[in-house]
C-alpha cells in the first residue's frame, strides 16, 4: 500500500466508517457468535478484525504481511485471536476448517483475476458444508484509483462476480450494491445426505 492508504486504513476517520457504516451492511443478518470459527482474510491493520471480536466473532486471520500479521497478533492475540502469514490464494488450512470466511475491502488488492478466482476457490475449500464467503469491497471509480496510486489493485466488476463465485462452486450468490460499494454473500452447499 502506498503511504497515504497506509495511514488511511489506520485512521479513526477509517474506524469510524467501518464500525458505522460498511461492516455492520456486510454482514447484516448473519449471527457472527454463531459462526465459529471465523477466517478473515487481508485485515491488513485489524480495524474489521477488532470489530469482530466486540461482535462475537474472535475470528483466525490469514495476512499476506508479515508486518500486520505480527503487528495484528501482539495487539490481539490475548483476544483468542489466531493470526497467521500467508497467502489467502494458497490458505495454509485444512479443507472444512471455518464455518464462515470473511473478507472486508480486501478484494481488489488481489493483483489479478486468475489469483482473485483462486482466492475464491481456496475460500470454498477451506469452508465447511454449508459455510459462508461474506465480504464487502469497493467498486472502480476515479477516487479509488486515485486512493491507490503505487498499489497493487484490480477492482472487480459486482455483476461479474455471481458467475465467478458460481465458477467457484459456489452456491445463492448475493450481491447488493450500495454507492461505491458492494456486499457478496456465497454459500457452500451443503452435504449431500445419501
Amino acid at each position: 500500500m502506498n503511504r497515504f492508504h497506509h495511514w488511511y486504513c489506520r485512521s479513526g476517520h477509517w474506524r469510524l466508517k467501518l464500525q458505522s457504516e460498511i461492516l455492520p451492511w456486510a454482514v447484516n443478518g448473519l449471527q457472527l457468535a454463531a459462526m465459529a470459527p471465523a477466517l478473515e482474510i487481508g485485515p491488513g491493520p485489524g480495524l474489521t478484525t477488532e470489530w469482530l471480536c466486540e461482535h462475537g466473532a474472535g475470528p483466525a486471520c490469514l495476512e499476506i504481511d508479515p508486518g500486520l500479521a505480527l503487528d495484528l497478533r501482539r495487539r490481539l492475540g490475548a483476544a483468542g485471536v489466531r493470526v497467521y502469514i500467508g497467502d489467502a490464494t494458497q490458505m495454509p488450512f485444512d479443507e472444512g476448517r471455518f464455518s464462515i470466511v470473511l473478507a472486508f475491502t480486501m478484494l481488489h488488492h488481489i493483483p489479478s483475476r486468475a489469483l482473485q478466482d483462486r482466492m475464491f476457490r481456496e475460500a470454498y475449500r477451506v469452508l465447511q458444508p454449508g459455510g459462508i464467503l461474506a465480504g464487502v469491497d469497493s467498486s472502480d471509480s476515479w477516487l479509488l484509483r486515485l486512493f491507490h496510486i503505487g498499489d497493487r489493485m484490480l477492482p472487480l466488476v459486482p455483476s461479474e462476480l455471481p458467475a465467478r463465485l458460481e465458477a467457484a462452486n459456489f452456491a445463492n450468490v448475493q450481491i447488493d450494491i450500495r454507492g461505491e460499494r458492494f456486499r457478496f454473500l456465497a454459500y457452500r452447499p451443503p452435504a449431500r445426505v445419501h
